[in-house]
Parts: C-alpha cells; sequence; structure tokens
C-alpha cells in the first residue's frame, strides 16, 4: 500500500467541478462495512478521459472511486452498475480484476452512481515509461507479448460459467456496433467537426458476420494495465471495465489497435499517443494482429482486416467526440477537453485514407 501523504504517480488534488462530498460516502461505506479513518487523503486521476476515477486513502485502506462526469451522456454509457456487475462476476475467472467493495445506486449520496474497489498496486504504464523504468527492447518486448496474451486469456474465459452469461446478446455483435457507434457519432456531432458518413457507409458496406462471442474488454490499452512492481513486464491488474461485454474478439482487438501509434506515424497522430507503443521493442501494428492471430489460431487475411482497423479508428473518433461535445457545450471547463475536437477531425481523415488504400 503507498503511505498516505504521498502523491500517486497520475494523481492530482481533485479539480473543483470533480469535487464530492466526502462525508457522505464516509457515511456510505460504514453502511457497507468499510470504516474509513478520520483523514482521507482524496486525489483525482487525469488519465482518462471519460469516467471520474479518485484514490481515497486513510493509512488502512487503499481504495479507488469511480463515478460518471457531470453533463450530457451517451445512452448506455458510464454506466456504473454495469461496470461493476462486469468485474465482480468475473472475479472468480480472471484474477486480474480489482477487488470490488461495493456498489451505490443512491443518487443521494453524491449526485450520481458510482462503486469502491481496492486499488491494485503496480506501475501504470502513460504515454510514456514512468522515470526510473528503463526496460531494454528485449523487456518491451516481453511486456508487449505478455500484455497480448491477457487479452487472448480473456477471450478464453468460458463466459457461460459466470454470472455474465446474460450479457451475449447473439449473432449481429458487428451489425449492432456499427449502428450503434454511427447513432452516437450522430447524437454528438457539433459543428465543427466533419460528417464521418463516408466512414460509416462503409463501415456498413463492409461489416463482416461475427467471428465468435467471447467476454471482451473494448478498452485495452497499456494505460488500463497495471504492471508488476519487481517484475514490469508482467501484468498484475487490468483496469476500466466500462465498455466490456461478450462480443467478437476481432472487434476487441481493432479498437486496441485504433491506440496503438507506432513510431513512423504521421506528427499528429505521434502526438495523440497515450500509451508508450512507440518504445524500441515495441510490436507494430501489424506484428500485433500476427501475434494475436498466431496465439489463437484464427486467419484473417489483408482484406477483412481492414474493416476492423477503420472500425477501431472510428470508434475512437467517436468517443473523442463524444468528450468534445462536453467541452464545446460548456458542460466542462477543463481545457484537455478542447484537443478532442481535432482528434476527431483526424480520424475521420485517418479512416478515410485507409479505405481509400484499399
Amino acid at each position: 500500500m503507498s503511505e498516505q501523504g504521498t502523491t500517486l504517480e497520475g494523481a492530482s488534488p481533485v479539480r473543483e467541478e470533480d469535487a464530492f462530498d466526502l462525508d457522505a460516502v464516509r457515511r456510505w461505506l460504514a453502511e457497507q462495512g468499510t470504516e474509513l479513518g478520520e483523514e482521507v487523503e482524496v486525489q483525482q486521476f487525469g488519465g482518462g478521459a471519460s469516467n471520474l476515477t479518485y484514490s481515497l486513502r486513510d493509512g488502512r485502506h487503499d481504495l479507488i472511486l469511480r463515478r460518471p462526469p457531470a453533463g450530457q451522456k451517451a445512452k448506455g454509457a458510464h454506466d456504473m452498475t454495469r461496470e461493476h456487475r462486469v468485474q465482480e462476476g468475473l472475479a472468480g475467472v480472471f484474477p486480474l480484476v480489482p477487488r470490488m467493495i461495493a456498489l451505490c445506486t443512491d443518487e443521494s449520496v453524491i449526485g450520481a452512481d458510482f462503486y469502491v474497489m481496492e486499488r491494485v498496486d503496480g506501475v501504470i504504464p502513460r504515454r510514456d515509461f514512468p522515470p526510473g523504468l528503463d526496460l531494454d527492447e528485449a523487456q518491451v518486448r516481453q511486456l508487449c507479448t505478455n500484455a497480448l496474451d491477457v487479452l487472448v486469456e480473456l477471450h478464453a474465459v468460458d463466459v457461460d460459467q459466470t454470472p455474465l452469461a446474460a450479457m451475449n446478446k447473439g449473432d449481429g455483435y458487428v451489425e449492432r456496433q456499427v449502428s450503434g457507434w454511427s447513432r452516437r457519432f450522430r447524437d454528438a456531432r457539433t459543428e465543427d467537426v466533419g460528417d464521418y458518413e463516408e466512414v460509416m457507409g462503409w463501415l456498413e458496406e463492409h461489416r463482416p458476420a461475427d467471428v465468435g462471442h467471447c467476454l471482451i474488454h473494448n478498452d485495452f490499452r497499456f494505460d488500463n494495465l497495471v504492471l508488476d512492481r519487481d517484475d514490469p513486464t508482467k501484468v498484475v491488474g487490468v483496469l476500466d471495465w466500462e465498455m466490456a461485454t461478450v462480443g467478437d474478439p476481432l472487434m476487441d482487438l481493432g479498437g486496441t489497435l485504433g491506440y496503438w501509434v507506432q513510431a513512423d506515424d504521421d506528427d499528429f497522430f505521434l502526438q495523440f499517443r497515450r500509451q508508450p507503443t512507440t518504445a524500441p521493442g515495441m510490436l507494430t501494428r501489424q506484428e500485433v494482429v500476427d501475434y494475436y492471430l498466431e496465439r489463437t489460431g484464427r486467419t484473417v487475411t489483408a482484406d477483412e482486416w481492414r474493416f476492423y482497423e477503420v472500425f477501431g479508428l472510428f470508434r475512437l473518433g467517436v468517443i473523442a467526440q463524444q468528450i468534445y461535445y462536453r467541452y464545446f457545450h460548456g458542460q466542462t471547463t477543463n481545457e484537455v477537453y478542447a484537443g478532442f475536437g481535432p482528434a476527431a477531425r483526424y480520424l475521420e481523415q485517418r479512416c478515410r485514407a485507409i479505405i481509400a488504400a484499399g
């Protein structure tokens, strides 16, 4: 456990607009059987741009609180009950999920649903590896393949043997994703971005049948992984299960590679990087696909993969636009969110370039 009074990596004082009633949370936690001490240090993590994440430490407890942001929310997004249920349901079959403490659906406590879990101690790689974490090329490659092995292991979970079996809606996952994310973009579009109509039309025309149904994370990135402090090539935790569901594994891989910026990408995409995927030793996007296919025994042609690549970037563009929508309409004053508008415009052009190259 980190000592109280120290700043956790990636954390800072709580932004005024994101503050909550600590005493109300303290009383509610006591009712759930967790008694916080008199002095509780609260910090806010700034790495994510969707749900809000806080650290609660009192010397005996090292906890994380997750809650949705203020402002308009896309239908189905920021569902704390669902995010909590997924992690609780995986506890017996996928040991890398954090341990859940309790879920609160009484909005009178802090004005929104939230849940509390134990913090997984370790190193979270963000845009770059933290100072002092010096990995050579072989170690970076080992970390990369170890992380992909975790994704493979997740996809191999027998969902029917978990409480999450009901999340499987059957065939049509790819179709539902294309139509659903297209609707989300149209709902969140602002006047200063493109319309993505060419991209959405191409995805609808070229969508394949589902290749399978398994537990997918839907936001599997290095900055959602916790690495062992003693052996940082080893993954000891997987975080941020907000979008997890039962669906097509190749859609999950495509979503992962939407964030995978490599060393030879253009300047804007390099600036967009949120994880250390340009470090010497990291696999390229094509090497990631090849490794995953080899580990799972699947076969996908380059033409077939193009759909998943475009969808991953399109979905990322929609997420960026949903975040930018809140800034554009004054629902947040966080200036970091201003950059998501240019990102959404760029990702549309990137999708169109990949489509044209085919």
